[in-house]
């Protein structure tokens, strides 16, 4: 792994006061939209992005540039729509990078609206970060009274104006059509597809939805180019990668690392786990991964490789479970999770983590039988690639890969009649 000199996403950690306009300024910001605005003609944008290769932050890894062409080219206005509703378990870096340097934000977001001719923008943030809409609220104020927003932006022809929208809360708004539902004031339900948002998005109009690190990125890259962008990580998974490290570690918090990065790596930069104890099992990239045991910290978080593992990199939430953990209890907690967080709207995810939640439960209970495992499974795969969007696929990766992982441990819950850790589920989960 390259080590880095300084951050570059989490850039706040370097610069005292950089939260505001002023301080913003003094450390170069906004130059990437000044160049962008003087030297490049919109497509010219769109092509350096997919030179460098970057690919989406949010949880599928798709090529950035390459969703930008898709948009459609009818002669209808275009919006950008960003994904701020950062709702995964485990994951955590949009808010930091919210909170602590909102004008990086903006300014990605005026060089990719600027690229994708689209003269307005919504932030969709996350109904709990109270405290990031008022962040938000604020710079977007001194952005426009600076004449960064607003009509002929910096004297250019190109005019922008940006909107921001406070959701109430809901994991499933995350997906990007139940995030446009609830943009436009509907209940937060997934969208039937096609049509895709690059054709029908927010309001009828050809979008693009992207996750709050992906456009962070954008005005390093425009000032130092996409040679620089493609220094750090592999040739299909360039780039930096901001990963939020959880669970059993010393020192959890968020860390800007190049995408060739190991697991184990990740877990000694936060301080290794509890003294007397050993890792067990990591989740990668959120709840709705699949653990990888603790004999795969080798693996690097590039896409390619966590796939190849047996898992993803997802949003980049890397859970750390050592060995006190019980491994039944951790499934049937984030199973919970998202039996609760469905939006009930198709059968599989609606009826499936019901029984799922059902199961585990009585697995906890001491009153399991040996077909209980077996039943998850056919369950899950009932669910997975069935459901109406992808709630439905995330709420059974970490139990499958469990009970793959760690079937031993299911199997003494149904023999033994009792958690052989002394976990009791009822005290942890139930609420």
């Amino acid at each position: 792994m390259k080590t880095l000199d300084r951050h570059y996403l989490l850039r706040h950690r370097d610069v005292p006061g950089i939260d505001t306009l002023q301080g913003y300024e003094a450390d170069g910001g906004y130059s990437g939209l000044k160049k962008a605005l003087a030297e490049f003609e919109p497509d010219a944008i769109v092509d350096l992005v997919k030179a460098s290769g970057l690919r989406g932050r949010g949880g599928a890894g798709f090529p950035t540039g390459l969703k930008w062409s898709f948009l459609a080219k009818d002669g209808r206005p275009r919006a950008l729509v960003v994904n701020a509703d950062e709702g995964e378990p485990g994951t955590f870096k949009d808010r930091e990078l919210i909170e602590h340097n909102p004008h990086q934000l903006i300014e990605g977001m005026l060089i990719a609206s600027y690229a994708t001719r689209s003269p307005e923008s919504f932030i969709y943030i996350r109904g709990e970060f109270l405290h990031g809409h008022e962040v938000l609220q604020r710079a977007i104020a001194e952005a426009t009274e600076r004449g960064y927003l607003g009509d002929r932006v910096l004297g250019t022809d190109f005019s922008h104006h940006m909107y921001l929208y406070r959701g109430a809360g809901a994991y499933i708004c995350g997906e990007e059509s139940a995030l446009l539902e609830s943009l436009e004031g509907r209940r937060g339900n997934p969208r039937l597809k096609p049509p895709f948002p690059a054709v029908a998005g927010v309001y009828g109009l050809p979008t693009v939805v992207n996750n709050v690190e992906t456009i962070a990125n954008l005005p390093p890259l425009i000032l130092n180019g996409a040679e620089w962008h493609r220094q750090w990580g592999t040739e299909k998974s360039p780039g930096l990668k901001v990963m939020s490290v959880s669970g059993h570690v010393t020192r959890p918090g968020n860390y800007e690392v190049p995408l060739d990065a190991t697991l184990r790596e990740l877990v000694e930069m936060a301080g290794g786990v509890r003294t007397g104890h050993q890792v067990k099992a990591v989740i990668p990239g959120g709840s709705s991964m699949p653990l990888l045991p603790a004999g795969q910290l080798d693996t690097p978080i590039d896409y390619e490789s966590l796939v190849q593992a047996g898992s993803m990199l997802g949003s980049g939430g890397c859970i750390v479970m050592d060995d006190s953990t019980c491994i039944v209890a951790a499934v049937a907690r984030v199973v919970r999770f998202y039996r609760d967080e469905s939006c009930g709207k198709c059968t599989p995810c609606r009826e499936g983590t019901y029984w799922m939640t059902d199961v585990l439960d009585r697995l906890e209970g001491g009153q399991g039988e040996l077909g209980d495992l077996d039943t998850l499974l056919d369950v899950a795969d009932n669910i997975n690639g069935k459901a109406f969007c992808p709630l439905g696929d995330a709420s059974v990766g970490f139990m499958v890969s469990a009970i793959r992982n760690f079937r031993d441990e299911f199997v003494e819950h149904i023999t033994g009649r009792t958690c052989p850790l002394g976990a009791r589920l009822y005290d942890t989960v139930n609420y």
